[in-house]
Parts: C-alpha cells; structure tokens; sequence
C-alpha cells in the first residue's frame, strides 16, 4: 500500500542559505526530490553543462535509438549546445497550465542523468508524463527504477495526480522493464517513425490505485510548498 511522504520546508537549516539567498524568485529551483539512492532537482547551468559533456560521452547503444526525437544522433558540439536550449525553452515557457520540470539527477554528488515529468492543464486533468535518460556509464545500478520512483513521488503524493502515461520502444528492455515494475500497464500500441523508419511503440499507463498498490522506497520532497502553484496554480492539490 501507498505510504506518507516527508513535506520538508525549503527553509530547512540544511539548505537555508543555499535556498535564501539562491533563487528568491523562482523556488522551482529549490525544490529536491530525495531517495536512498539519488537526489532530483530543476537542472541548473552549472548541471547543464554536466549533462551535456554526460551526454557527449553517450547515453545508448549507437545501433539502437531509444527516443521518439533521435537527439542523441547530433554530432559535438550541437548535442551539447542543444540540451542548453532544450532546458531554457522549458524553463522560459513554464506555466502552470503547461510544464515540463527538467530534473538533473544526482548519485553521490555526481549528474548521471535526466529525470522529466510534464503536465499540460495538471490542475484540471490530473495526468503527468515521464521520460529520462541516463549516462551509460550509469546504466545497471538500478538508478533508473529509484528516478522514476522520485517523480511518481512528487505527481502522486506531493501534486495529487490521477494518472502517469510513459511509453517505449519494445526493444528499450530496460525502460519497459522499469515501467512494470512500477505497475505501468500496456494501454495501446501506435505506429511512429524512427530514424527514418516505423516503429512500434507501447504506451503505458499508471493509476493512482496501481500506484498505492506497490511498494516505494521512501521520498522526501524537499521545498514543495514554496512552489506547488507553478505545478497546479491555486488549485488545492
């Protein structure tokens, strides 16, 4: 069965300074989704660019392409120049009627990967979508079960979400692997192109009911009353 989860102020002594004096003016930037394993915050520049060298050095098998938009195709330096822009964009058009929080993803004071969960009209249709990745000098930890937990934290028990849809190559062994584990159910297939070719793609769904179903690793949600209305604007979660 589901579990309650610690709300920690941002104004914690741990953080304070850091979270004072930092960013004032945008608490997303506070906000930190911690496990045993990883801890998940709004990526900084600073993380940036850590993910791009990250991402660089590789994310996959080149003879394979896990993702819908083959990003990692692009040759140095575009895909690093391009993750920047894909971070600003998300960070200049937040609303909270359509987001997407980009979160760097910490294993021992160390950026392995990325962990996104988004929403368009969260306070009204209670839905969330999820998709990551990780350096593949990271991959086999069982970092990516503990990611996904993390955000499924934050849509579920800190922002009240009905529902998280994720999907996946049937050859991405590891991301469906880590959906059924979490309790994701197969909900259709479609037809997509892939580096220039179709492809089947599962679409997966997870309730809340299947969610409270299973066991989680405990989260804390560090600093989300000081933003919770970019999530749900003055909707009460």
């Amino acid at each position: 069965m589901g579990r309650s989860v610690a709300l920690t102020p941002a104004s914690a002594p741990i953080k304070r300074r850091y979270l004072s004096m930092e960013h004032p003016y945008w608490p997303l930037f506070n906000l930190r989704l911690r496990s045993a394993l990883v801890e998940i915050r709004l990526a900084t520049d600073d993380d940036l660019t850590d993910l791009a060298s990250l991402a660089a050095r590789g994310v996959h098998d080149s003879a394979t392409m896990p993702f819908l938009h083959a990003w990692t195709d692009e040759p140095s330096p575009l895909i690093e120049r391009g993750l920047f822009q894909w971070a600003w964009g998300h960070r200049a058009t937040w609303r909270d009627d359509a987001w997407k929080f980009n979160g760097a993803v910490v294993v021992d004071g160390v950026v392995v990967g990325v962990q996104d969960i988004w929403a368009d009209d969260f306070a009204r249709v209670r839905e969330v979508k999820t998709g990551s990745w990780l350096g593949r000098e990271h991959h086999e930890r069982g970092i990516g079960t503990a990611m996904r937990e993390a955000v499924l934290t934050l849509a579920f028990e800190g922002l009240g979400a009905r529902a998280a849809l994720s999907g996946g190559f049937p050859d991405n062994a590891a991301s469906l692997g880590v959906s059924r584990k979490l309790g994701y159910e197969e909900t259709g297939r479609r037809t997509v192109t892939r580096r220039g070719e179709a492809a089947e793609v599962l679409d997966l769904r997870l309730t809340r009911a299947s969610w409270l179903e299973h066991h989680h690793e405990p989260v804390s949600l560090v600093g989300l009353e000081e933003c919770r209305k970019f999530f749900v604007g003055d909707a009460i979660a």
